[in-house]
């Protein structure tokens, strides 16, 4: 479970700092890939991943009447998603159609969930950048996912964005992209990113006025390292 504290701290640290921080862990590929802010947000999504996994569409089986099936999986993935999670949908990298829309992502919204991410396309975008939930998506588009995605599977393990997801996986984006944290991973992250947003603020200060990189980006200096003690103790980080 993603406690309380964890989330606070997550959102207040960057995508940056979290892709070094699994780097360290060696785990490369955690960057959700060509994805962005549907409309970028003041505060970073984070929530548990639930899934949705479309395959391509084939015509016999995507007439329009299928929404009119109660259990069709994009409408069930939408109702039930659980409150503070963020809806991961496989899209297979193919923005020529629409993973959902406006209607269906408003309704997600209002639900609770704390964001939405798709690796293809979103329809209705503008209508999507004006909730308060976080979204991101490859680019709009205006087809309907039936004309080429047929979603299937709901909380499986997926690829989005060439990155594995795994249901519970944590979910964190910013106005970079998404990264995805192993969730028996999250509270270590959220700990050590905490510090090296701290550091890095101090770094970029000293560069702002006129320090030389080296030497303190990483501190391999003990000078650097007694101005960072002292910038801490003067500022509260």
């Amino acid at each position: 479970m993603l406690s309380d504290e964890t989330r606070a701290k997550l959102k207040k640290v960057s995508t940056a700092s979290i892709a070094t921080a699994l780097y360290k862990r060696g785990l490369r590929n955690q960057f959700i890939q060509g994805v962005i802010p549907v409309a970028p947000k003041d505060e970073n999504m984070v929530g548990p991943a639930f899934t949705l996994r479309y395959i391509p569409a084939r015509e016999d089986r995507n007439p329009i009447t299928v929404f009119r099936n109660p259990d069709h999986p994009q409408r069930v993935a939408v109702e039930t998603c659980p409150p503070g999670h963020v809806l991961v949908m496989d899209g297979r990298k193919d923005a020529r159609a629409a993973t959902a829309g406006s209607i269906l992502i408003t309704r997600l919204a209002l639900r609770g969930a704390a964001g939405v991410v798709t690796d293809a396309g979103m329809r209705d975008a503008e209508g999507i950048g004006k909730l308060d939930m976080p979204a991101y998506f490859a680019k709009s588009s205006a087809p309907t996912n039936l004309t080429l995605h047929e979603a299937l599977d709901i909380d499986v393990p997926i690829s989005c964005g060439d990155a594995a997801v795994f249901p519970g996986d944590i979910m964190v984006g910013d106005k970079d992209g998404v990264m995805v944290i192993p969730a028996h991973l999250a509270d270590e992250i959220a700990d050590e990113c905490t510090g090296m947003e701290s550091f890095e603020d101090f770094v970029l200060e000293q560069v702002q006025g006129g320090a030389a990189i080296i030497g303190l980006y990483p501190c391999t200096k003990e000078e650097n390292q007694q101005k960072y003690d002292e910038w801490r103790a003067r500022t509260g980080r």
